[in-house]
Formats: C-alpha cells, sequence, structure tokens
C-alpha cells in the first residue's frame, strides 16, 4: 500500500506494532477509513532491540491479540523473539490491513497535518501507538569511559561473542539487565553486574506459574485508578525472571555464587574506574521482599477460596555479600552494557498534549486534545496495557470513543463532552 500525498484519511494510526495493529483491527470491525503508518516493517521493535535468546517473561496463553489469540503447541511456554516476530506477522496478515510500511512520521501539528517521510496528510484522528521504548537512555557518565572499552545500549546487544574478549560490565538490574547479564554468565563471561531497586519474581509458585495466579486474582485487569499511588505505580520498574528453558527464577545471589560480582548502583565514573553506593545488600533485600511478598498474596487468595495446592517453603537467601565494594578498576573491561531503560522522544508531536514532565496527560488513552489518543503506553489502563494481554481491551476503548467521534461525542481527557454535529 502507498500513501498518497496530500491524502485525507478518517484515521491515522502511527505504529505498526502489536498496539497500532490492535487498534487496526478494532477499526476494520467498524469499517473505518484508516491507515497504519509503520516507521520500519511489523515487528521491528522485536526483530532489531532483542538480544538472540530473547524470549517473553509471560506465558504464550496472555498473548490475546484482538481477533488472534495464541493457539501454538505450548499455551504455557514462552515465545522466543523470532516466534514473536513470526506472532505479529500472522497477526498483520490475518485481516485487511492498510499499512504501510517504511513510512516515518516525522511531524504532528495542529489540523492533524502528519508530515512523514513519504508526503503529507491529513487526518481526522490520530492514534499514536509508537510504543514506550523508543530512545534508548544512557546516562553521561558513560562520555567518561576510555575509547577502548565498547559500550551499547541493552537494545543493541545480540549474543555474548557480539562483545571483544575480556570482563564485562552490565549496568541495571531490571528484566533487560539480568537477563543480558544471565546470558553472558552462562556462556562464560566474567560478568560485573550494577544493581538497582527493581524487584524480581518467582516463575512458579505452589505448582502455578505465578502469571497464571495473578492472572486468578484479577491483578491484570485492576486499571490504574484502583492504586492510591497511580502516578509511582505508572513509572514502576518490572519485576525480573525468565521465561528462558522453559522458564525459572532470575536470582542474582546464585549468580554471585557461580562467580558474578556484584556491585550497588552506579553512582560515578572516570576513565579507570566506576564507583557505586553501598546498597548492594539492600536492593538484593528488596528484591527479595517483593518477590516473598506476592508470594503472601497468593497464599492468602488460596485460603480464602479453599484452594488445593501443593505446599512450598519460602525461599531463603543463599548468598549475602559480606561487603559493598564500592569501587571496580577498568583496566580488563573490555564492554558495557547499558540497560539503563529508554525515554520517549515526542518531539514530532507539535500538538500541546503533554505534562511537565513530557509524558502526555490522558485518561485511558483519550488525551486533552479531541480526536488524539495514545496507545500502548504503560499502566495505560491496565498492567496489560500495550502488551499482548492487555492492548485487546485498551484498542477496543479507544476505537469505540473514535465511532462516538465521528458520530458527534467528543471525549476530552477521558470524559464525554455534548453531542454536536461534526462538519
Amino acid at each position: 500500500m502507498q500513501l498518497r500525498d496530500g491524502a485525507h484519511y478518517s484515521v491515522v494510526v502511527v505504529g505498526g506494532g502489536q498496539a497500532g495493529l490492535a487498534t487496526s483491527w478494532h477499526l476494520t470491525r467498524q469499517g473505518l477509513d484508516h491507515v497504519v503508518l509503520e516507521a520500519d516493517r511489523v515487528a521491528s521493535e522485536w526483530r532489531n532491540r532483542r538480544w538472540d535468546s530473547f524470549c517473553l517473561v509471560t506465558p504464550n496463553w496472555q498473548c490475546r491479540l484482538p481477533g488472534f489469540p495464541y493457539d501454538g503447541p505450548s499455551p504455557n511456554g514462552f515465545m522466543a523473539r523470532d516466534e514473536i516476530v513470526r506472532y505479529l506477522e500472522d497477526y498483520a496478515g490475518s485481516y485487511d490491513v492498510p499499512l504501510m510500511e517504511g513510512v516515518r512520521a516525522t511531524g504532528l501539528d495542529h489540523g492533524f497535518r502528519i508530515t512523514t517521510t513519504h508526503g503529507t496528510i491529513t487526518a481526522g484522528q490520530v492514534v499514536v501507538a509508537t510504543g514506550p521504548y523508543q530512545q534508548p537512555r544512557i546516562p553521561r557518565m558513560a562520555e567518561r569511559l576510555p575509547s577502548g572499552i565498547t559500550q551499547l545500549h541493552s537494545s543493541q546487544y545480540k549474543r555474548p561473542g557480539q562483545l571483544p574478549d575480556g570482563e564485562i560490565v552490565v549496568v541495571g538490574t531490571g528484566q533487560s539487565g539480568c537477563q543480558i547479564a544471565e546470558d553472558l554468565h552462562l556462556a562464560g563471561r566474567t560478568v560485573h553486574l550494577a544493581t538497582g531497586g527493581a524487584p524480581r519474581v518467582a516463575r512458579f509458585y505452589r505448582g502455578l506459574d505465578v502469571v497464571a495466579w495473578l492472572d486468578r486474582m484479577g491483578y491484570y485487569s485492576k486499571g490504574i485508578d484502583e492504586f492510591d499511588d497511580a502516578d509511582a505505580v505508572r513509572f514502576r520498574v518490572n519485576h525480573y525472571v525468565t521465561g528462558r528453558d522453559g522458564g525459572r527464577d532470575i536470582d542474582l545471589r546464585k549468580f554471585a555464587l557461580e562467580g558474578m560480582q556484584l556491585y550497588g548502583r552506579l553512582i560515578d565514573a572516570d576513565r579507570s574506574t566506576l564507583r557505586f553506593a553501598p546498597d548492594l545488600r539492600q536492593n538484593l533485600d528488596h528484591a527479595d521482599a517483593v518477590s516473598e511478598g506476592i508470594k503472601d498474596s497468593i497464599d492468602a487468595f488460596i485460603a480464602a477460596r479453599g484452594i488445593v495446592a501443593p505446599p512450598e517453603a519460602r525461599c531463603q537467601p543463599i548468598w549475602k555479600p559480606v561487603q559493598e565494594p564500592e569501587t571496580l578498576s577498568l583496566h580488563g573491561i573490555s564492554a558495557v552494557v547499558w540497560s539503563t531503560g529508554f525515554q520517549r522522544d515526542d518531539a514530532w508531536i507539535r500538538v500541546p498534549v503533554f505534562d511537565g514532565r513530557g509524558y502526555p496527560t490522558n485518561k485511558r488513552g483519550v488525551t486533552s486534545v479531541p480526536g488524539l489518543y495514545f496507545i500502548g503506553l504503560p499502566w495505560q489502563h491496565t498492567w496489560g496495557s500495550g502488551r499482548f494481554g492487555g492492548v485487546a481491551d485498551d484498542a477496543q476503548f479507544l476505537v469505540e470513543r473514535v465511532t462516538e467521534w465521528q458520530a458527534g461525542v467528543h471525549w476530552i481527557a477521558g470524559v464525554p463532552r455534548a453531542q454536536r454535529t461534526v462538519a
């Protein structure tokens, strides 16, 4: 499908990942004229920004894109990177999606005039589905490291052999940092891991995947408005765990026993030394406490409903730091992998819809600008927003708002305004 310069569309969806495709599926069912702009090609984020051994941390049965739930042979397994890519490619081929690949939106102005790499179009309404992982975030201290040390962001990491011989520093213990550290560790590399405050979660507990328990408990359908600390929840770091080899815990204490060197939070660097906060013990204890707290809630759920589930002994720390290492010489370090997250890059959107932090003001994706929506934001409505498990509900909700707008009901920041005739 080719972009027609100067064309007008009732709805333009910017982004052809799972959020954009789910939105398009609902728009197609409603018979609404629309187009989906994808800067690269379907599943490009999964294809280009994930390492070779990457796999989902949620079971395949949670992959519930609208009209296309997972129906493969391993519902309790965890799709690997290439399987995820095929799943999205097959989804795009399952219906007549008006997809324009290789077309990047470079500007969105008042009146919904959209400039792209292939011309300019206009839209009656716009759904921004560009995802939360846009611009890699690397701390400025990286500029002070010697030029001989290879540096890359987690989104650039592919495999252990990609990095030069020598010891490797991984900075950050979110999901990517822990899984990359494990990937390097299993390959026999010497790894130094700078920890942070990310929590962990057990893979299995009392006979089931913890995700299955949380799903039964209604955690994944709980709306952000039900939390007292909604803003804190929205920006909370994900729990680390892995689906690798059928799924297992990631226990940094076990890695330490096996020779991985653990440190507290990285706070400074120069040409010869990295410096760390003395909070390694605190970080490990916090991660364990969160995991055990989740088990407490599962125990309470089982007891309250009289569910028959096998008992299970609680986790006991198998390693504790004797001291808090606060420095690391860069002698012998060949590479640093910055697993330090992403930030949004919405500079191309020149519509006053952002708060002081640069976050789009919205309620369930409906912004303060009539006809402009976002989808795929973390905790846009529930934990599953933007993910394979919950984006379908968000897409349905937004397309209902889009349809109502077409009929003259304008929603502003999640609140319906009086009906009027739309010219």
